[in-house]
């Protein structure tokens, strides 16, 4: 007995269909010489969520004390303060104790000296992954800036620790200090995007940066207020950015004098770095795989 062909139909039927092509993703260059494009970092946000994540895991892993080293740098450093600005100097200190004025500006100083370090050495160090994945090179300064609120929030229970043992009572402006602290962390990127597209090319910029820090300490009013400033040399720390946030924190936290001209000023500084950072940065990164 003769085997009936089988149905051509059936055979059509019986094959898998063709798994899917994979997404194509198309890489342009930016359009127009300002373009930002900003709107890359949410299509990247999980990368950008593990990046920081992978930033607060490794800092202080393989060391003795780990986290508590967020504790001791404001504390350690608040201490030193004391004993030479408001003891031996007897630096004024306003209607409050001065370990709680030195430390109400050190919180956000030390975020913004972190922060800035970070950045500005975040694309040498992931060279690895700028030469070999494609991804907005934004998020890697970003997450610098990003990773560093977690030493801020634990540093910021610590001074909230130690108005309760002075029994300060914070003003309602406490409110505006999520303000303050955005500016704190533009200013970082800020300067952060000059220094991470110059230090790609001028490696010089890993050894200025430590020392950039160091005067830029001084020159902000963290163990000093500007009210020991003359009034008609004031202004000059306006042109500071950190001012404002510092002097923000202590008038939200502990009822100071309001930062006024000072912090419209730096708010200005700011947004001019910020954005000519970015622009510069966009601009440069094209020739990053190259060059890092």
């Amino acid at each position: 007995m003769l085997e009936q062909p089988e149905n051509p139909a059936l055979q059509t039927h019986a094959r898998p269909d063709p798994a899917p092509e994979p997404p194509a993703l198309v890489i342009e260059p930016a359009r127009g010489r300002f373009s930002l494009q900003l709107d890359r970092l949410w299509a990247y946000r999980e990368l950008l969520y593990f990046l920081v994540w992978r930033d607060v895991k490794v800092r202080y892993k393989q060391t003795a004390l780990g986290v508590a080293w967020i504790v001791l740098q404001p504390l350690l450093t608040t201490l030193i303060f004391t004993v030479l600005f408001g003891i031996l100097l007897d630096v004024p200190s306003g209607d409050v104790p001065y370990p709680v004025f030195a430390l109400a500006g050190l919180i956000p100083w030390q975020y913004f000296a972190g922060a800035l370090s970070r950045t500005s050495s975040s694309l040498v160090g992931n060279a690895h992954l700028i030469t070999k994945v494609y991804f907005p090179r934004l998020i890697i300064p970003l997450t610098g800036v990003l990773s560093g609120l977690v030493d801020f929030a634990i540093g910021f229970v610590l001074l909230a620790a130690l108005l309760v043992a002075y029994r300060i009572q914070p003003t309602p402006a406490v409110l505006l200090l999520p303000a303050f602290l955005l500016l704190a962390m533009a200013t970082a990127l800020g300067f952060g995007l000059w220094l991470a597209a110059l230090n790609v090319r001028y490696r010089d910029v890993g050894y200025l940066v430590p020392f950039l820090v160091q005067i830029w300490l001084y020159a902000t009013p963290v163990a000093y207020g500007s009210t020991l400033i003359p009034d008609q040399y004031r202004w000059l720390l306006g042109l500071n950015p950190m001012t404002g946030v510092v002097e923000g924190f202590r008038w939200a936290l502990l009822g100071q004098e309001p930062p006024g001209r000072l912090f419209a000023l730096s708010v200005a500084i700011t947004a001019v770095v910020l954005l000519s950072g970015l622009v510069y940065f966009r601009r440069t990164e094209r020739t990053f795989a190259d060059v890092v």
